[in-house]
């Protein structure tokens, strides 16, 4: 069991905390002796008291006493120990960091544990890395703990990465950097001003076993010092142990250099018997301490810092190791020129917890320190509002490059020389001219038998809805404006009814002539070119009377989306310049047409029994399946995207085209055919045995039962019936 407290009889006892011994491994409280610091301070404080107690003018009359106990090195043992003469209260200063303008901001703060576990100081760099900007790296610790911490940044790869700064407990000593001298270059450290004392070490190198045995740890001192052993009662010598004689005598038999902190133990002891010797007097003004400086404190009760600053220094020198580059004393006076930092580098490194956020990025702090942050890009369509804050463009505009603000989206337009706008473009010109050819031949050939029997008056009508379909391309192209907005309400839905509208009169008419001439021979109502007429205009009417509502309740005017074109990235950001029709608006314009054509390919199914020698029945009726099949494939397109940037251009290509498309299925379905025959085959375009109703109903009829005679062979039943056409 070691021994852990000296006392020395006095009329007033001074007490003394010394690290004689150092941390003990786990379970035991102390270890190894310390030499340096503890013995050598420790008998520097017996030393003062000795010079006190001896000096008449300082305390007559009075002897000062001591009680000095052994920390082991830990502070919670010091704690422990100096509950035995001492009761102050303890009490956690809870106070935080904080950075004013200029000065330093501690980016984290990390405390080395009492008892570090293995992998501990690899846990603190690598949070130290979480803010590696901050460079600088402030160490309070003891020497073994500044060793651990130099041996884990090494391990980590990290050799030249921290710059420290060092508090006195890493002073000029060798031990905390040895073998670790590469990562602890550029390293600034502090170290108390210090005068050697004469008279202490004239008094340390006399002390013997014989005159110091007030000192409980001066046997154990000896034999760590001298490298021998004492002999005791009843313990005998290990082999290869030396015996110590007694004889020894420090600085002749071993190494003596007086530790660093000797002279302030002493003027410690000092300043006490000063300050009882003077009670009543403000802490001793005037008097000098044991190094002949002067000895004094401030209104707090310290004493003012004296301090050598030193840099440990590798390169470009000659004598590797530390340099005094400046010192403090009340003030701070340093030497930048004969600085230098890893590698030799003359340029002071930065260290930052965090660097300034570019153009753009806001800064989002980290909770607690007023010196960290994280830039955030303000992303998508915000920009910079404030140093903390993004805010959203408006919905017209969107960020400029750097994010400092906002700029109007541009405004873009279908183009002609877009390749969107080429191929309708293209298609409708090819569809107009073949419909002016068309339109010409039977003009030209009005009287002739070809134009007469494909009924002239409706055939025109229905030549002009095809014109207007290949019309309507230029319109969808052309720039929005109130005329051109107008326009396309009034034609994109015009021309397809006008054609279907036709077209639905004719295959009406045929169905009804044989379906009457099943019944009897008197011809239906309404079958002349005038009632014709009149049937289709009057379904027309219908698109030009809701057009022309829609007129009265919505005047066409422009709109611009900025919405259509607003992709993730703001860059690519466009307005859209149109027309104000929906997607669901476009549809009701051609809503009325699709009932035409449906209804038209209704009564053309019906027909479909019609002989081919009686009028169009049949051309209509592929024209009407074709242009279904068109309109069918059109829907999933139009509407399937709907998600893409460049949805209006697709969507006005896909209509414009379709409608196209349909147009020319009926003009090469049912007008091409004739002018075939009209100008390459004129021998045939000749008046025909003109047929009356009764023969048309007889026609009618036959087909009919030949109609009713293959459903009863497919049921299964053979019949026979006389010929009744013959």
């Amino acid at each position: 069991m070691q021994p852990h407290s000296i006392k020395i009889e006095g009329d007033i006892t001074l007490g003394g905390l010394f690290p004689v011994h150092s941390r003990g491994p786990a379970g035991v409280p102390c270890g190894d002796i310390k030499k340096e610091k503890g013995i050598h301070r420790m008998e520097a404080m017996l030393y003062a008291l000795d010079q006190i107690n001896s000096d008449p003018d300082l305390l007559p009359n009075i002897t000062l006493g001591a009680r000095i106990l052994d920390t082991c090195s830990r502070d919670t043992y010091a704690l422990e120990q100096s509950l035995t003469f001492v009761q102050a209260l303890i009490q956690k200063d809870n106070s935080d960091v904080r950075c004013s303008n200029g000065g330093l901001c501690i980016a984290q703060s990390i405390k080395i544990p009492r008892e570090p576990r293995p992998g501990e100081f690899d846990k603190i760099i690598k949070r130290l890395m979480e803010t590696s900007n901050a460079r600088g790296v402030i160490i309070f610790a003891n020497e073994d703990d500044i060793k651990r911490v130099l041996e884990a940044a090494k391990r980590a790869n990290l050799t030249g990465h921290f710059l420290f700064v060092g508090s006195d407990s890493w002073g000029a000593k060798s031990a905390p950097i040895l073998n670790q001298e590469d990562v602890a270059e550029g390293a600034v450290t502090i170290l108390p001003k210090r005068a050697s004392i004469e008279g202490f070490d004239q008094y340390f190198t006399s002390r013997s076993l014989e005159n110091n045995r007030r000192n409980i740890w001066f046997a154990e001192f000896w034999e760590d010092d001298f490298k021998c052993k004492l002999t005791r009662p009843g313990i005998k010598l290990d082999s290869g142990q030396r015996k110590c004689t007694g004889e020894e005598r420090i600085s002749r038999d071993s190494p003596y250099e007086q530790e660093g902190k000797v002279q302030f133990v002493i003027d410690a002891v000092y300043a006490m018997a000063h300050a009882l010797h003077s009670m009543h007097i403000d802490l001793c003004p005037g008097s000098t301490g044991s190094a002949g400086t002067g000895v004094m404190f401030n209104e707090d009760g310290d004493a003012p810092g004296r301090y050598d600053i030193f840099q440990y220094q590798l390169s470009n020198t000659t004598n590797p190791g530390y340099k005094i580059i400046g010192q403090w004393t009340n003030h701070l006076r340093l030497s930048a020129e004969d600085m230098q930092w890893s590698g030799g580098d003359k340029q002071v490194p930065d260290s930052v917890c965090s660097f300034p956020c570019e153009s753009g990025e806001r800064k989002r702090m980290v909770k607690g320190v007023p010196c960290c942050w994280h830039c955030e890009l303000c992303d998508g369509y915000q920009f910079l509002l404030d140093e903390f804050n993004c805010d959203t463009c408006p919905f017209n505009m969107r960020p400029t490059p750097n994010r400092t603000g906002c700029r109007p989206t541009p405004i873009i337009k279908l183009e002609w020389s877009s390749p969107w706008a080429i191929i309708p473009v293209f298609l409708a010109v090819l569809g107009i001219l073949a419909t002016t050819g068309v339109i010409v031949t039977f003009i030209r050939f009005n009287d002739t038998p070809i134009v007469r029997a494909s009924g002239r008056e409706l055939s025109y009508v229905l030549l002009t809805g095809i014109f207007l379909i290949y019309l309507i391309t230029f319109l969808m192209i052309a720039e929005p404006g109130p005329v051109v907005c107008a326009f396309r309400r009034l034609l994109l839905g015009l021309g397809m009814c006008i054609s279907y509208s036709a077209m639905l009169t004719k295959t009406n008419r045929i169905y009804r002539i044989f379906e009457q001439g099943k019944k009897s021979v008197t011809p239906p109502k309404f079958i002349s070119p005038t009632s014709q007429l009149i049937i289709t205009f009057i379904l027309i009417s219908v698109q030009l009377l809701s057009i022309f509502i829609w007129f009265g309740v919505v005047p066409p005017h422009t709109i611009i989306d900025f919405e259509e074109q607003r992709p993730p990235n703001p860059e690519l950001a466009r307005g859209i310049l149109k027309c104000d029709m929906s997607d669901l608006s476009l549809i009701g314009c051609l809503s009325y047409s699709m009932v035409l054509m449906v209804t038209c390919t209704i009564y053309a199914i019906k027909s479909r029994g019609v002989p081919e020698t009686f009028n169009e029945a049949k051309p209509i009726g592929f024209t009407m399946y074709t242009t279904c099949i068109i309109w069918l494939a059109f829907v999933p397109i139009f509407f399937g995207t709907a998600q893409s940037t460049e949805k209006m251009f697709i969507q006005t290509t896909t209509l414009t085209v379709s409608m196209s498309l349909s147009a020319t299925v009926s003009l090469g379905m049912l007008y091409i055919p004739k002018v075939y025959v009209i100008i390459f085959h004129p021998e045939q375009n000749v008046q025909k045995r003109k047929r009356s109703f009764k023969a048309v109903a007889q026609a009618a009829a036959v087909s009919s039962r030949l109609s009713q005679k293959t459903n009863d062979k497919q049921n299964g039943e053979s019949k026979a019936e006389p010929d009744r056409s013959q």
